[in-house]
C-alpha cells in the first residue's frame, strides 16, 4: 500500500486516527495551521532529506502559491479546489524557472542561489500591484468546494485541509519509494557514481525540485484559504528558515519527521505567545536542547531506538 512498511503503515493509520479525533478536542484553526506547516515541511524534506539539496528559498514557492490562491478566490471567485490547484501550479512554475538556474550547483552554492532568488521574489511581491504590498491580500473568502459545500464553517474547512494534507503526504511517500525516488537517494549518497551509471542527475534533481515546489505551493494556497489572507510573511526568508528548523527538529530524511516537527514548532508558537518578546528566546533555547539531545531529530531518534525506519 503506497510502499509502506508495516511500522510505517501502523504510524500512518495512527496519524489518520488522530486527524479524525483531534478536531473534536482541539481548536480546528490551530490544527489546520499545523497541517499546512506539516505539508510545507514534507515538501521541503523531499529536497533536503532525499536529494541532499538545502534550499534557503522555499518560502518563495509557498508564498506565491498563497498569493495566487488568495487573489483568484477574492477576485475571480473560483472553486476552493481550483484555487488550491492554481497555488500548486504557481509553485511548480516558479520552481521550474528558479530551479533551472540553481540546480546546476550544489552544497552551499545551491543554498545561496535559492536564497538570492527568493529575495528577488520577496521584493517582487512587495512592489507588484496584485499582492497589495505590505498590506497583502486580505479578507479572502473561503468560498465553496465543488460548487455546493460551504467552507465558512471551521470543521468543514478542516476536513478539506486534512484531505489535502493526506493527499500530499501520500504523494510524497509514493515519490520516495518509487524507482525515481531510489535514483534520488543514489544522487544524494554519491552523485558522481549516479552520473557514471548513466543517470542525468541534473534532470532528476530539477524534477524533484519542481515536485517539492508544487506541493509547497499547495500548502501555501491552502493556508491562504484557511486564514483568509496572504502577506509578505509568506515569502519572507524567516519562513524559509522556519521550515528548515521544523524539518531538522522532526527528523531529516524520515517520512513522519516533518509532521512531528510541525506539531512541535506550531505548538510552541501558539502556546508560548504569552511570553511576548521572550518567545523567540524561549524557542531558540528549546531548539538548541532538541538539536543537542536528538541529533537525528525526534522521529529519527525514536526510529533508531526501536530499530525501525519511520
Amino acid at each position: 500500500m503506497f510502499g509502506f512498511s508495516r511500522p510505517q503503515l501502523i504510524a500512518f493509520l495512527a496519524m489518520v486516527a488522530l486527524l479524525a479525533i483531534c478536531p473534536f478536542v482541539l481548536y480546528p484553526v490551530f490544527l489546520m495551521r499545523v497541517l499546512c506547516t506539516a505539508l510545507f515541511a514534507c515538501a521541503f524534506n523531499l529536497m533536503i532529506g532525499y536529494v541532499g539539496l538545502l534550499s534557503f528559498g522555499h518560502a518563495a514557492f509557498f508564498g506565491m502559491g498563497s498569493y495566487v490562491a488568495a487573489w483568484t478566490m477574492k477576485f475571480w471567485h473560483v472553486d476552493a479546489a481550483i484555487a488550491i490547484i492554481l497555488g500548486g501550479l504557481t509553485g511548480g512554475v516558479f520552481g521550474l524557472a528558479l530551479g533551472y538556474l540553481a540546480i546546476r550547483r550544489s552544497g552551499i552554492y545551491f543554498a545561496m542561489i535559492t536564497l538570492a532568488l527568493s529575495q528577488m521574489v520577496y521584493f517582487f511581491c512587495l512592489e507588484a500591484p496584485f499582492t497589495g504590498g505590505e498590506d497583502g491580500i486580505q479578507q479572502v473568502p473561503r468560498g465553496t468546494l465543488f460548487g455546493f459545500i460551504s467552507l465558512e464553517n471551521d470543521m468543514t474547512m478542516y476536513w478539506l485541509v486534512a484531505g489535502v494534507f493526506i493527499a500530499g503526504f501520500l504523494t510524497i511517500h509514493r515519490i520516495i519509494h518509487s524507482p525515481f525516488g531510489q535514483v534520488l537517494k543514489g544522487i544524494r549518497e554519491n552523485e558522481p557514481r549516479a552520473t557514471s551509471l548513466g543517470y542525468r542527475t541534473d534532470d532528476y534533481k530539477l524534477i524533484a525540485f519542481v515536485l517539492s515546489c508544487t506541493i509547497a505551493g499547495v500548502a501555501g494556497g491552502t493556508k491562504a484559504l484557511v486564514f483568509g489572507i496572504a502577506t509578505l510573511t509568506d515569502v519572507h526568508n524567516s519562513t524559509s528558515g522556519e521550515v528548515v528548523l521544523t524539518t531538522l527538529l522532526g527528523g531529516l530524511g524520515t517520512v513522519f519527521g516533518p509532521v512531528m516537527g510541525a506539531v512541535v514548532v506550531t505548538s510552541m508558537e501558539n502556546y508560548l505567545a504569552q511570553f511576548g518578546a521572550w518567545v523567540t528566546v524561549t524557542q531558540g533555547a528549546i531548539f538548541v536542547v532538541c538539536v543537542l539531545a536528538f541529533r537525528r531529530g525526534i522521529v529519527g531518534e525514536i526510529g533508531n531506538f526501536l530499530k525501525l525506519k519511520l
